[in-house]
C-alpha cells in the first residue's frame, strides 16, 4: 500500500535505568532503535522529549518520550490527549527497580487504560536489564524478595493490559535492533495498513456519494423444491404377507391344519434355516451346526407337495407344504412372520405379542430363542436384543439383493432382446401395483444409483410407465442434483441437451422435473440462449423463460446506460 502521506505516533513511557543510577545522557530505547535503523531517512528534534523522522520511504514518525511518570500526576488533560493520539505505546522499566514497577502497575497502568478508553492500540511492555539479585524461592525467606521484578510479574502485567511482553537483558544491537525493533516495525506496519484501509474506505464512500450508482442486479428466482417420496419398502413386503398373492409355501401344524402361507424368497433372504429347508443351500454349505439342528427340529417339508408341474402347463406349482413340529412355536407363527415381513426391526413388539399370546414366561423365552436361532447369521448378528432394529434391517435389505437376477427360487423369466432375466413374482407384485413384473434392482433393494443423467432419465421413463412413484422421484432428484453441481463452463460446453430432457420430462408426466428444468434454463439464460437447442422451446416455454430470465432485460438495459455514462465521464467502471 502507499504510505507516503501517512504518519505514525509513538509514545514511550518510563525509563530503562534504575532510579538511583546515572547515565542520564544516554539515548532512550526507541530513539536508539531509530538512529540505528536503516528505515529512517532523516531525524529532527523539535524538543528534548520529542523526535521527528521519515521512515519507510516518507512516512512521518513522531516520538514522544516521557521518562518521568509525573505527567499523569500534574495534567490529566495533557496526558489523556497524548495517550489518545498515540498509534503505539511503549512502556519501559528496569527489572531491578521493583518499587517503580509496583507504582507503575498500581497507579499509572489504570490511568493509561482509562485514557485509551477501550481503543485497540498496540502496547509493548519492555523489561530492561539483567537481574542482579534473584528472589529466593524459599517460602521461609523474605530477603531479596522485593529487589527485582520477575518474569512472571512482567507477564502478568502484560496479560492484564493485553500487551506484548519483551525482556531486553542488555541495550546492545541485538536486543535493540533485531528483538525490540522487529516487534516495533511489525506494529508500525500494522498501524499503517489499518490507516490505509480506513483511508481507502473513506475515499470509496466519498466517491460513491458523488457518483451515479450502477444498477442493482436482483437475485435469480429460487428454483422449485423437489420433494422426494418416503420409502415404503418394508410396508410393501408386509402387505404381501396378508394379500396372499404369489405364495409358494404353506405352513401346517402337526395335525395338518393350515396356519399361514408365505414366500420362499422372503424367508430365505433372512435365514439360512429356510435356505436349508427349501434346498437353496445344502448342509455342507452351512458351517454352523446349530442352523442345521434348528431346521431339522422345527420344520419338515412334505415331499408330496410343491413338485414342479409338467412343461407347458398353465397352472403354477402348488405351494410347498411345511410341517411345523413345535406346537408352541406354531401357535406364534403368524406373529413371527409378521415380524419378518415388516423388516425384522420390531423385536420389542414381537416379544410383547408373544408374551400376551402365551402368558407363560418359559414358553415365551423358548419361542424367542427359536426365532433368534432362525435369524442368526454368523459374523453379523449374535444378539438380536442389542441393536436389533438397525442390524437386522441392514441384513434384510442386503440379503434380498442376493436373489436379484439369479435363477434361485425364480418363478418368472423376462426375455429382453434375446437375453433372459430371472425374477420373483412375489417381490415384483409387492413393489409394483400396475403389473406383476418390472425389471429393476430398485424393487429388490429400495435404492438406485444411476450412472449418468441419461440413464436416470431412461429409468424415470420406465418408472412412470409402471407407476413406481418413489423410483421416479429418486431419478428426478438425481438429475437435479447433477445439473446443479455442474459448473457454468461445463454447462456451456456439454453436449447434453437440457431442452431434450425438458421435453421427455413433460411427455412422461414428470411435472416437478419439467418445471425445475424451465427455471434452470431461465436462471442460466445467458448460456442457453446461445445454444441451438434453445430454438426448440415451444412458444409457451419461450415466454416462461423470457419472463423469468436472469439477468433480466431491465437490468441489462440499466447496465448499458450505466456503461455509457461511465465512458462519457472517462472514469473507471465499478461493475465491470
Amino acid at each position: 500500500m502507499e504510505f507516503a502521506t501517512m504518519s505514525v505516533s509513538i509514545v514511550a513511557l518510563g525509563t530503562e535505568r534504575e532510579a538511583a543510577s546515572g547515565g542520564a545522557g544516554q539515548p532512550g530505547l526507541v530513539r536508539s532503535y531509530l538512529r540505528g535503523s536503516g528505515l529512517v531517512a532523516e531525524l529532527g528534534s523539535p524538543a528534548p522529549s520529542r523526535l521527528r523522522a521519515r521512515i519507510l520511504g516518507g512516512v512521518r514518525l513522531e516520538l514522544h518520550e516521557c521518562p518521568r511518570w509525573d505527567i499523569f500526576d500534574s495534567d490529566w488533560y495533557t496526558s489523556r490527549s497524548l495517550i489518545g493520539g498515540a498509534d503505539i505505546i511503549v512502556i519501559k522499566y528496569s527489572v531491578n527497580d521493583k518499587t517503580l514497577f509496583q507504582e507503575i502497575k498500581d497507579s499509572y497502568v489504570p490511568m493509561i487504560k482509562k485514557a485509551l478508553n477501550h481503543c485497540s492500540i498496540p502496547v509493548i511492555i519492555s523489561a530492561i536489564g539483567a537481574r542482579k539479585n534473584l528472589p529466593c524461592t524459599c517460602p521461609l525467606c523474605t530477603s531479596d524478595r522485593g529487589s527485582c521484578v520477575t518474569t512472571s510479574e512482567g507477564l502478568q502485567l502484560a496479560k492484564e493490559f493485553g500487551a506484548t511482553y519483551l525482556e531486553l537483558h542488555a541495550l546492545n544491537d541485538f536486543y535493540i535492533q533485531k528483538y525490540f525493533g522487529g516487534v516495533l516495525e511489525y506494529f508500525m506496519i500494522q498501524s499503517l495498513n489499518q490507516k490505509s484501509s480506513e483511508k481507502m474506505k473513506k475515499r470509496k464512500k466519498n466517491q460513491k456519494r458523488h457518483r451515479v450508482q450502477p444498477p442493482q442486479l436482483e437475485q435469480p428466482e429460487k428454483l422449485p423444491i423437489l420433494k422426494g417420496e418416503a420409502s415404503h419398502y418394508d410396508s410393501d413386503l408386509h402387505n404381501l404377507l396378508f394379500c396372499c398373492q404369489c405364495t409358494d409355501v404353506a405352513f401346517y401344524s402337526e395335525d395338518f391344519s393350515k396356519v399361514m402361507e408365505a414366500h420362499k424368497v422372503i424367508l430365505c433372504s433372512v435365514s439360512q434355516v429356510f435356505m436349508l429347508l427349501f434346498n437353496v443351500k445344502s448342509p455342507a454349505d452351512v458351517h454352523d451346526s446349530s442352523v442345521v439342528r434348528t431346521a431339522q427340529s422345527l420344520f419338515a417339508v412334505d415331499t408330496g407337495a410343491g413338485l414342479p408341474v409338467a412343461r407347458g402347463s398353465a397352472e403354477p406349482s402348488p405351494p410347498a407344504r411345511v410341517i411345523v413340529k413345535d406346537s408352541v412355536f406354531c401357535s406364534c407363527l403368524l406373529d413371527i412372520l409378521h415380524f419378518i415381513y415388516s423388516g425384522a426391526c420390531q423385536w420389542e413388539r414381537l416379544e410383547e405379542d408373544i408374551k400376551k399370546k402365551l402368558k407363560d414366561s418359559e414358553k415365551t423365552e423358548h419361542v424367542l430363542e427359536k426365532v433368534k436361532c432362525i435369524l442368526k447369521t454368523p459374523g453379523k448378528l449374535n444378539n438380536l436384543r442389542d441393536g436389533s432394529s438397525h442390524q437386522i434391517k441392514q441384513l434384510y435389505n442386503t440379503s434380498l439383493r442376493l436373489f436379484f437376477n439369479t435363477p434361485v427360487l425364480a418363478d418368472v423369466i423376462f426375455t429382453i432382446q434375446g437375453a433372459t432375466v430371472p425374477a420373483h413374482r412375489a417381490v415384483l407384485v409387492a413393489r409394483c401395483e400396475v403389473m406383476a413384473a418390472m425389471f429393476n434392482e430398485y424393487l429388490y433393494t429400495d435404492s438406485c444409483c444411476p450412472a449418468s443423467i441419461l440413464q436416470a432419465m431412461s429409468l424415470l421413463i420406465c418408472a412412470e410407465m409402471y407407476q413406481v412413484m418413489r423410483l421416479q422421484h429418486i431419478c428426478e432428484l438425481y438429475i437435479i442434483t447433477q445439473l446443479q453441481s455442474m459448473p457454468s463452463r461445463e454447462l456451456a460446453t456439454t453436449s447434453l441437451s437440457i431442452v431434450s430432457l425438458l421435453k421427455k420430462a413433460k411427455f412422461h408426466n414428470s411435472d416437478c422435473l419439467s418445471t425445475w428444468l424451465l427455471h434452470f434454463i431461465a436462471t442460466n439464460y445467458l448460456i442457453f440462449s446461445q445454444k441451438p437447442e434453445f430454438q426448440d422451446l415451444s412458444v409457451e416455454e419461450r415466454n416462461f423463460v423470457e419472463m423469468h430470465r436472469w439477468p433480466s432485460n431491465m437490468y441489462l438495459k440499466q447496465l448499458a446506460e450505466y456503461r455509457n455514462y461511465i465512458h462519457s465521464q472517462k472514469c473507471h467502471c465499478a461493475v465491470m
